[in-house]
C-alpha cells in the first residue's frame, strides 16, 4: 500500500499515472485564501459538486479555514465538523484505496501538507426509476420492481420488513467490475448451514466481472450441468420478502434487477405470485390446471407420435380414421413432421423476443398463421401436428416463471427423440429418468422434489393446493383474529 505523501505534486503525479488517458476523470487545483493547494479528483457524470461548490470550496476560497472557539488547523478536521450535514465522509491514508474511492463515484480532496484525503460519498448518476416488473406482471399486488441500483433495492426490501432481525452482508465480486453483492436474510429464521454455504462460495468466486445476477448463480449452484434451475432469479420485492420470511435467503447484485432466491424447488418453479393474491378457491383450479398444462408441454408431441406410430390400437377407430385422413397426403413421417414443427414453433418465440416490443408479438402471430396454414395447404404438414404443436406452446405459456420454462423446452426434444424410436417404452424409461434427476438434485441441502420426494405433510399444503394463510400457519380461525 503506497501512503499518501504530504506533498501535493507527489500525489498528483500518481494519481495521473493511474488514470492517463481517462478523459472523464478531472483533475481541478484550487488555492485558498491562506494559498493552500487543493486538489479535488472526481469522474464527470458520477458525481454531484453543486452543493460541495455553494457550501464548501467556495467559502474556503474566498474566507479560508473557519475561525471559531477552537482553533481548526487541517483541512480534514473542518470537514468532519462543518461537511458532516451535507454528506457522508471519511479520511484515508492509502493511495490505492483513493483509486477506488474514485472509480465508485466519491469526490477524493487532496491538501498541500497533509497526509490524508477527504472521501465525500457525493455520487450522483443516471438510474432508472422504479416501474412495474415486465417479467413477472400480476393483476394484483405491488406494483414495484428491482431496478439497477443496490441501495434502491435494499431499501424496497427494508420498508417491507420493519425489523431489526433483517440483515445484510456485503461482498465485493469481480477483479475489475468490483461488483458489490448483498446477501440479505432473517436472523433466526434462516438455515445457518444454508449462509455458510453461500458465504463461502462467494467467497471463492474467482472471475474478472460480475455483469448480471446470472453470473453468481453459475457461480453458486450445486449443479450447473442439470437443466434445472436451482436458484430462483426475481424482479419483485415482494416476492423476496415473502421468502425471507419463510428463511430463505436472497442475493442483491448491484446493476441487475434480478434478485436471487435460494433454496429453491421444482414445485416453486410452478407457483405465480397471483397465486397468493387471490382468493384460495381459485387458486386450487388454476394450480391444478397448471400443474397438467406443464406436462402437456414436454410430453404431447412424443404421445402423439407414440400412438400415431407406434400405438394406433390404443386410439378410438374414428379418430384414428380422421387422423390417417389428415395424414393421407403428407410426404414425412409423423415424427419427422412434430420435429419440424416444433423447430419452426421455437424459432417464431426466439424471433418474437428479440424483435422490437411491437413487433415481436405481431411477427410472431403472423409468422405462425402464414406458415402454418401455408404448410397445411401445400399438404407438408398435416393439420392434427398444427393442432398438437399449438396446444403444446400454449400449455408452456401457462408457466409463471420463464426460467422454469426452459427446461421442458429440452425435455420436448428429448422425449420426442425417444418416443420416436421406443413408442411407449421409451416414454415410460424418458419419464422415469427424468424423475430420477429431478429425485437426486439439490439445492443447498434442500431436495429439489421436495415436498413430494421425499415426503412432508406440512410442507405440501402449500406446493400441491394453496391453502388459506391461517391453516399454512396452524392456527385456527377464530383464534387467529381474536
Amino acid at each position: 500500500m503506497s501512503a499518501i505523501s504530504k506533498s501535493i505534486e507527489v500525489n498528483e503525479a500518481y494519481l495521473r499515472e493511474q488514470f492517463h488517458h481517462s478523459s472523464d476523470v478531472v483533475l481541478r487545483s484550487l488555492k485558498l485564501k491562506d494559498e493552500t493547494i487543493l486538489l479535488l479528483i472526481y469522474i464527470e457524470g458520477m458525481t454531484k459538486l453543486q452543493g460541495v461548490e455553494d457550501n464548501i470550496l467556495k467559502p474556503l476560497i474566498f474566507s479560508g479555514l473557519p475561525k471559531g472557539i477552537d482553533l481548526i488547523e487541517s483541512l480534514s478536521e473542518m470537514f468532519r465538523r462543518e461537511w458532516v450535514p451535507l454528506t457522508n465522509i471519511k479520511t484515508d491514508k492509502s493511495l490505492e484505496d483513493l483509486v477506488q474511492d474514485i472509480l465508485k463515484g466519491s469526490l477524493v480532496i487532496l491538501a498541500d501538507g497533509e497526509d490524508s484525503a477527504i472521501i465525500a460519498q457525493v455520487q450522483d448518476y443516471e438510474k432508472r426509476g422504479i416501474q412495474e416488473s415486465q417479467k413477472e406482471s400480476t393483476l394484483r399486488g405491488s406494483k414495484e420492481g428491482f431496478v439497477e441500483n443496490l441501495r434502491t433495492n435494499t431499501s424496497m426490501i427494508r420498508r417491507r420488513i420493519i425489523h431489526q432481525d433483517l440483515k445484510m452482508e456485503s461482498f465485493t465480486i469481480g477483479k475489475y467490475t468490483q461488483t458489490e453483492v448483498v446477501l440479505t436474510y432473517m436472523e433466526g429464521k434462516a438455515d445457518e448451514n444454508v449462509l455458510s454455504e453461500v458465504r463461502s462460495k462467494l467467497g471463492k468466486i474467482d472471475t474478472d466481472g460480475v455483469i448480471d445476477s446470472a453470473y453468481i448463480e453459475e457461480w453458486i449452484e450445486n449443479n450447473s450441468f442439470s437443466m434445472f434451475s436451482q436458484i430462483q432469479n426475481t424482479e419483485r420485492p415482494d416476492i423476496v420478502t415473502a421468502c425471507l420470511l419463510e428463511g430463505k435467503v436472497a442475493l442483491i447484485t448491484n446493476g441487475t434487477p434480478f434478485a436471487l432466491i435460494l433454496p429453491f424447488t421444482f414445485w416453486e418453479g410452478l407457483q405465480s405470485a397471483d397465486d397468493y393474491f387471490e382468493r384460495f378457491v381459485f387458486i386450487i383450479l388454476t394450480r391444478m390446471i397448471r400443474y397438467i398444462m406443464t406436462f402437456v408441454s414436454f410430453a404431447l408431441p412424443a404421445i402423439y407420435v407414440a400412438i400415431t406410430t407406434f400405438h394406433p390400437e390404443m386410439v378410438p377407430r374414428y379418430l384414428m380414421f380422421s387422423i390417417a385422413a389428415a395424414r393421407e397426403n403428407s410426404p414425412f413421417p409423423t415424427f419427422i413432421e412434430v420435429l419440424l414443427m416444433m423447430i419452426i414453433f421455437d424459432g417464431l418465440q426466439e424471433a418474437g423476443i428479440h424483435l422490437p416490443n411491437r413487433l415481436g408479438p405481431v411477427m410472431s402471430i403472423i409468422g405462425a398463421l402464414i406458415i402454418g396454414q401455408a404448410a397445411v395447404e401445400a399438404g407438408i404438414i398435416s393439420t392434427p401436428i398444427i393442432i398438437v404443436i399449438s396446444l403444446t406452446g400454449v400449455a408452456g405459456y401457462t408457466i409463471a416463471r420463464y426460467s422454469a420454462s426452459l427446461p421442458f423446452r429440452i425435455i420436448r426434444y428429448l422425449m420426442l427423440f425417444i418416443t420416436g424410436a421406443l413408442g411407449f417404452y421409451g416414454f415410460a424409461f424418458g419419464i422415469i429418468i427424468l424423475l430420477i434427476h429431478l429425485v437426486t438434485l439439490e439445492s443447498f441441502g434442500t431436495p429439489y422434489f421436495s415436498p413430494v420426494a421425499p415426503f412432508d405433510g406440512k410442507r405440501i399444503k402449500d406446493r400441491i393446493i394453496r391453502y388459506p394463510f391461517w391453516i399454512k400457519n396452524g392456527q385456527n380461525k377464530k383464534e387467529s383474529i381474536k
